[in-house]
């Protein structure tokens, strides 16, 4: 039976090790053992979520909360030391500008690499390829090494593949943070367009009125834990309401 999520996080849990002296040659490791000792940084201490199919979810928080790592545990560039993270379908994301991107290739050739990291054959970056080009506005700079491109020309390129690939789940970390008011217009309406059309979305975003126009739900999280868990402006408010009263004690 076809599950009724996309994404399912049970008792995830994610540490760092920090190392104080850590010898950088195999003789120094062996001879100074002593040196190799570390301490684990946790920044997740066992979060459990689900999220339905053609939900849109947001997480909020701090800084250092844990909310880009959990993207990434969803990427799977990272694992969790403990727990089980179910992702059902084709997964797009958008986690850090110019991920991806070879920076002598032409920004045409890093469609083509960055559309097949999303599991696109050539054939079908060849079907995409005139909207990708056209999403992005980059005209005629598309034939043009990327190293030579600004933040925002990567952006407006990186968004543009990753909304194109017809994933079945998005996910998004600041991203529209990046870019002029017009771009950034653009890209949500897109993205609005890509709920309608049933994809799932996490997005990570300090924009909290951006956050109640797109998100179903809300996930607070806090030095690693769930604080709340539902809907969008209700645990908005709440979360706002705690860093109030965080900045009038101070």
């Amino acid at each position: 039976m076809e599950s009724e999520y996309s994404i399912q996080v049970k008792n995830a849990e994610k540490y760092f090790k920090i190392y104080k002296d850590k010898g950088k040659e195999l003789k120094e490791r062996i001879l100074f053992r002593s040196r190799n000792r570390y301490e684990k940084h946790k920044v997740l201490n066992g979060v459990s979520f689900d999220i339905k199919k053609g939900e849109t979810v947001g997480l909020i928080g701090r800084n250092g909360c844990g909310k880009s790592t959990t993207l990434k545990l969803l990427t799977k560039i990272l694992r969790p030391n403990s727990g089980e993270i179910i992702v059902n379908g084709r997964i797009s994301s958008l986690i850090e500008l110019g991920a991806g991107f070879h920076p002598d290739m032409t920004g045409r050739e890093n469609i083509y690499i960055n559309a097949s990291i999303f599991g696109l054959s050539r054939g079908d970056v060849n079907k995409r390829l005139d909207k990708i080009i056209e999403f992005s506005e980059l005209g005629e700079y598309i034939d043009n090494p990327v190293r030579t491109y600004s933040s925002g020309m990567y952006m407006r390129l990186g968004f543009s593949v990753a909304i194109n690939v017809d994933a079945q789940v998005l996910l998004v970390d600041e991203i529209l943070a990046v870019g002029d008011v017009n771009f950034q217009k653009k890209c949500f309406d897109r993205l609005n367009q890509v709920k309608k059309d049933g994809t799932t979305i996490v997005i990570v975003s300090h924009d909290m009125e951006q956050l109640y126009r797109l998100c179903d739900r809300l996930i607070w999280l806090e030095k690693g834990d769930i604080v709340e868990d539902g809907e969008a402006r209700i645990v908005g408010e709440h979360y706002l309401e705690s860093m109030e009263r965080e900045r009038l004690s101070r």
